[in-house]
C-alpha cells in the first residue's frame, strides 16, 4: 500500500468512526494521521481507538500515526435554569462566580482571570463569536456588561477574550491527566490547544520528557506575537482557524495562514492546515466549491497536511469526506502551477552537510530522473530536511524506529517503511533497493538518490548521497 500523493490528511475520530472495520476504511481511504480530541470522549473510548489503529497498523503493515490533542484551557460560561436564554441587543447581562443557575440576567463565569482583566469597554465574545458583550462595569467577582450581539446562548458556551493575554496555565488538571493517560498509551503526537508563549511549550516539553512528539495549535492572537519562537520550539504546526477566526477579523486569517506555512517550511517543521476545511459535508455528501477551493489553497501553498475534524468525527459522510479530500489533493498536486509554485519556492540552506546533502538530493534526483529519494534515518532529521526541499520524487523513509516511522507520517512526501537496524552502509544500500522496489517506488533499471549518515544510528549526521541503479 502506498500513497500516490505528496500533502498528507488527517482525520479526527469520534462517533462516526469509532469502530475498527470504519477505521480500516479510513486508512485505505488516505489518512495519514488519526487525531483523537480530549475534548470529548472518555479515557477508555479513547483506548479502544487507539488499540484498533496499533492492531490494523500491523495487519496492514503501514505505520500510522496517532495524535493527542489536549483541551488546553478551554473558556466557557456556567449552565442556566432553562438550558439556554435569549439575548436581546441592549439589554445587560452580568458574569459573575456564583455558582447558581443562570437567568436571562446572569450567568456563571467560573474564571477569575477574566475578572482580573476585564475593563470598561472590553468586547467579551461567547459561542465561538456569535454572542458579543461589552464590559459596563467590572469588579473581582462581577461583570456587567451590554449585549452588543444577541442570540440564543446555551448551557457551558465557550467565552473569547480577544486581544486579552490571560494569566492561564497552558494545561489545565485535566490537560495534566490526559496527557498522562496519553503517554502511558504511546501517542506519537500531542496537541498544545490555546498556545501563548514559549513557556507554554516549555512546561508541556518539560512534562512529555521526549515521550511523544509536540504540535502547537496557533488559534491565540498572543501566539502569533511569539510565532519564530514558537515555531522553532515545537515538532509540528497547526493553525487551528476556529478560534484564531473568532478573536481576530475573518479577513486577516487566511494572511496569517500563509505566513505560518511558510514560517513552518523555513524551519523544516510539518505544518497542518485546519478547521471547517469540508464543513458541509458534516451533513451532506459533497463540499461546497469554496470548501474544495479552500483545502486545495492549502495544497497550492505548501502544507504538509490538512485535516478533518466534525467532518469525520462526528459528521454523516466520514469516509466519503477522507476520499474527497484525497481527491482534491491528487487534482493540485497534478496541476502544472502548483508544481511551478513548489519549484521556485525552496529554502535557503543553513550552511551544515545536513543540508547540502539534502539540497543536492533534491537536485540530483531531478537530473538523473531518479524514481525516488531514500533517507535512512534514525530520529527522523535527515526526511525533514528532505521534505523541507520539496523534491519533485517521491521521499522513502527507511528507519529502523518505529516512532520515526510513524511520527514522519505528518511529512510532506514522505512514505516511511519499518525495518530492522543495519550497521553497514553497504547492507542499508542494499536493503534501500529491496524496499524501493517491494513498496512500489521503482522498477529494475530505475536510478534511485540514497542519503545516510555515517557512521550509523548517529541522529543528524547525514554526510553521504549516492545514486544506485535498481537491479
Amino acid at each position: 500500500m502506498r500513497r500516490y500523493r505528496n500533502t498528507k490528511i488527517v482525520a479526527t475520530l469520534g462517533p462516526s468512526s469509532r469502530t475498527k472495520r470504519q477505521i480500516r476504511s479510513m486508512i485505505k481511504a488516505g489518512v495519514d494521521v488519526f487525531r483523537l480530541n480530549f475534548s470529548h470522549g472518555s479515557h477508555e473510548d479513547h483506548r479502544s481507538r487507539f488499540n484498533a489503529i496499533r492492531q490494523l497498523e500491523k495487519e496492514l503493515d503501514w505505520p500510522v500515526a496517532i495524535m493527542a490533542d489536549l483541551q488546553g484551557p478551554k473558556l466557557r460560561i456556567g449552565v442556566f435554569e432553562k438550558d439556554e436564554v435569549e439575548l436581546i441587543v441592549g439589554s445587560s447581562f452580568v458574569l459573575d462566580l456564583k455558582e447558581a443557575a443562570g437567568s436571562g440576567r446572569r450567568v456563571q463565569l467560573p474564571h477569575q482571570e477574566i475578572f482580573d482583566a476585564a475593563v470598561v469597554g472590553m468586547d467579551l465574545l461567547l459561542d465561538d463569536g456569535k454572542i458579543r458583550l461589552r464590559v459596563q462595569n467590572a469588579t473581582e467577582n462581577s461583570i456587567e456588561t451590554k449585549v452588543i450581539t444577541g442570540g440564543t446562548l446555551s448551557n457551558r458556551k465557550g467565552v473569547n477574550v480577544p486581544g486579552v493575554t490571560l494569566g492561564l496555565s497552558s494545561l489545565s488538571e485535566k490537560d495534566r491527566e490526559d496527557l498522562e493517560f496519553a503517554l502511558s498509551l504511546g501517542f506519537d503526537w500531542i496537541a498544545l490547544s490555546f498556545v501563548q508563549r514559549p513557556r507554554d511549550v516549555a512546561e508541556a516539553r518539560e512534562l512529555i520528557s521526549g515521550r511523544a512528539s509536540v504540535l502547537i495549535k496557533l488559534e491565540k492572537p498572543a501566539a502569533i506575537e511569539h510565532l519564530d519562537e514558537l515555531v522553532k520550539m515545537s515538532d509540528a504546526v497547526m493553525v487551528a482557524r476556529g478560534d484564531l477566526g473568532v478573536e481576530l477579523p475573518p479577513e486577516k486569517v487566511p494572511g496569517i495562514q500563509k505566513r505560518i506555512v511558510k514560517l513552518c517550511r523555513h524551519w523544516g517543521k510539518p505544518v497542518v492546515v485546519a478547521t471547517q476545511m469540508l464543513d458541509s459535508m458534516v451533513h451532506a455528501p459533497a463540499p461546497t466549491r469554496a470548501e474544495a477551493s479552500d483545502v486545495a489553497t492549502a495544497v497550492y501553498d505548501s502544507a504538509d497536511a490538512v485535516m478533518l475534524s466534525a467532518e469525520t468525527a462526528a459528521g454523516e459522510f466520514p469516509l466519503e469526506s477522507v476520499d474527497m479530500m484525497n481527491r482534491i489533493i491528487l487534482e493540485v498536486e497534478g496541476d502544472e502551477a502548483h508544481q511551478d509554485l513548489i519549484e521556485e519556492s525552496h529554502e535557503t540552506p543553513e550552511p551544515t552537510v545536513s543540508d547540502a546533502i539534502t539540497l543536492a538530493a533534491r537536485q540530483v534526483a531531478q537530473t538523473v530522473s531518479a524514481s525516488c529519494i531514500i533517507t535512512y534515518t534514525t530520529s527522523g532529521s535527515t526526511t525533514l530536511r528532505a521534505a523541507r526541499e520539496r523534491p519533485s520524487v517521491p521521499i522513502l523513509c527507511v528507519t529502523s524506529s518505529i516512532a520515526t516511522a510513524r511520527r514522519l507520517g505528518m511529512a510532506w512526501g514522505v512514505h516511511s517503511v519499518h525495518i530492522e537496524e543495519e550497521e553497514r552502509f553497504s547492507a542499508v544500500v542494499k536493503r534501500a533497493l529491496d524496499v524501493s522496489k517491494s513498496q512500489g517506488f521503482a522498477e529494475q533499471g530505475d536510478q534511485i538518490v540514497i542519503t545516510a549518515g555515517v557512521p550509523m544510528g548517529k541522529p543528524g549526521s547525514t554526510n553521504v548521497l549516492r545514486i544506485e541503479r535498481v537491479p
